[in-house]
């Protein structure tokens, strides 16, 4: 049993104040903290006042990061009665100054484990020392290249496997003391980096090919190994690199990549709100996505598979998507294209005036899409003329500007709204106020994978599934239908994350379900496996 500074120090047995007094006299800190013996919710209280103090948005995750250092409990309770005000200064958009300044705010590791392409034996042992004895059943691992929509971090984009985590427990209540973040360091090619004589992580160029992706595989064989029922998150990782791990491993081990899974799903569900507002069929639209990387492509194969269960051949599904990026329209003969772009790249044949397409406004007045999704990270490019060009050809045209943080924006739900009188059906993917126009207020809803992945995981995990199908996925994507009534006059198309815990559950009983409908466990009970599985913060 571990005794004194060593129980006071272990942010997972931490109590700070609250040891009873025989707690302290057993545990050997008697004399080491004040003596009053305050409960959970004093503690909660007063940390909340000091929250308080802080004035800026970086100064609060800051002091929210010390909090959790010392606290585990203590942090996920605070957070848990303060979600939505917590969710943007803990995660999206204030965890990317955090990620740009890692190395000179370095204060603690986190319980995380870095690993180094130069040290590719080590990685088994790393991991058991990041776990030190814990039953870790879920990773988020990055290799730092596509962070946010900020690029090339290095070892500094750990941060963002913490941040992730943080959701996973806020949200759906998985066990922090199970849960490990990752950095698979590989170099950065981030000069800015190179040149700063405190960054901590590997100063070196990317290294990338074979020899990258051998290191990727030792990481996965020994993550296996070491942790036998483990959920792998992959996260951020770079365009070039992403699908080609996702698609080795997702029929093989239970996994899971957020930008390009996870995205799709909670863009799918915030297309079926906006249609359930419009009252409009899914095989019906045309969807542009601008913007054709990792998350653009991700998303927009995750609808062309829904509107093909919704009935229409994948013949007739793919005339309805078109892929714009730096370069225009993707045609069949664009150089460069990926895997993921291929199959929706249109002929030239199919334009009177192909050559013109090269920018965002040709391809709108030439497809007139009623599905706009972004996620170039070009701000301002949904202009005036572009979506007013739009909505003059579709009745509730559906515009979501996903790109973060916040100074990458496509554009802002309030221009949206006013540009089109109302008419658009808008999600973005940082939290934006609701937008007053002619005497309603129009709630926007946050496209943020925090409303579906926390879920995805704990139903996955809850019943042991062996794999992550995608049956599992969509019936994600549907399980956040019925929390908003779509009826209500400006009404959003996604659930507020004020409701987090509540839609976390609802999605992770619909996919454990699914599971076992799939015969992917073997358990049978899929709402008591959820519930066995939920952490509460509580001494």
């Amino acid at each position: 049993m571990s005794k004194g500074f060593n129980v006071l120090n272990n942010p997972f047995l931490n109590k700070g104040t609250a040891f009873t007094k025989q707690e302290r006299i057993d545990l050997g800190i008697e004399g080491l903290v004040p003596p009053f013996v305050q409960t959970l919710d004093q503690q909660v209280e007063q940390t909340y006042a000091q929250y308080q103090m802080r004035d800026t948005d970086l100064a609060k995750r800051l002091f929210l990061m010390e909090i959790f250092n010392e606290n585990r409990v203590l942090f996920y309770k605070l957070f848990s009665e303060h979600v939505n005000e917590f969710m943007p200064i803990v995660y999206d958009p204030t965890i990317a100054d955090t990620i740009e300044n890692y190395s000179r705010l370095f204060v603690d590791p986190q319980n995380a484990a870095y690993l180094s392409i130069n040290e590719p034996d080590q990685i088994e042992q790393v991991l058991k020392n990041a776990a030190d004895g814990r039953d870790i059943k879920l990773i988020v691992v990055t290799d730092g290249e596509g962070i946010l929509g900020i690029g090339d971090w290095g070892v500094q984009g750990v941060d963002i496997s913490v941040g992730k985590l943080m959701v996973y427990t806020a949200a759906a209540g998985i066990d922090p003391k199970s849960v490990l973040p990752v950095s698979l360091d590989v170099g950065t090619n981030n000069q800015k980096l190179l040149d700063d004589d405190l960054y901590l992580g590997n100063r070196q160029p990317r290294v990338t090919g074979d020899k990258y992706y051998d290191f990727v595989d030792k990481f996965v064989d020994a993550a296996e190994k070491t942790f036998p029922n483990m959920y792998l998150h992959f996260e951020d990782f770079g365009r070039d690199n992403a699908a080609n791990i996702l698609n080795k491993y997702k029929d093989k081990i239970l996994t899971f990549n957020d930008d390009i899974q996870g995205t799709g799903i909670i863009t799918l569900a915030g297309i079926l709100g906006a249609l359930n507002i419009s009252k409009q069929k899914l095989t019906d639209q045309v969807y542009l996505s601008f913007g054709a990387g990792t998350a653009g492509a991700g998303i927009l194969k995750r609808i062309f598979d829904a509107m093909v269960e919704e009935g229409l051949s994948e013949t007739e599904a793919r005339k309805r998507f078109y892929m714009v990026d730096k370069q225009g329209l993707l045609f069949t003969d664009t150089e460069g294209l990926t895997p993921e772009q291929k199959p929706f790249a249109r002929d030239r044949s199919e334009f009177e005036n192909a050559d013109e397409l090269t920018n965002l406004n040709a391809v709108m007045k030439a497809v007139h899409p009623s599905i706009m999704v972004g996620t170039s990270t070009q701000p301002g490019s949904f202009t005036k003329e572009i979506i007013q060009e739009m909505a003059a050809h579709t009745e509730r045209p559906i515009i979501f500007p996903l790109s973060n943080p916040t100074k990458l924006a496509e554009a802002t739900a309030e221009d949206l709204i006013n540009w089109t009188d109302g008419k658009a059906l808008v999600a973005t993917g940082v939290p934006a106020e609701p937008v007053k126009l002619n005497g309603v207020e129009y709630h926007i809803g946050q496209a943020n994978n925090a409303l579906v992945y926390p879920g995805l995981g704990l139903g996955a995990l809850a019943v042991n599934a062996k794999l992550l199908s995608d049956g599992m996925i969509n019936r994600a994507a549907h399980s956040l239908g019925g929390i908003v009534d779509p009826d209500q006059p400006g009404a959003a198309v996604l659930p507020p994350v004020t409701k987090l815990d509540q839609f976390s559950l609802t999605v992770a009983e619909g996919v454990a379900d699914q599971a076992i409908k799939e015969n992917l466990s073997d358990s049978t009970d899929a709402k008591a496996a959820v519930e066995n599985l939920k952490w509460k913060p509580e001494y």
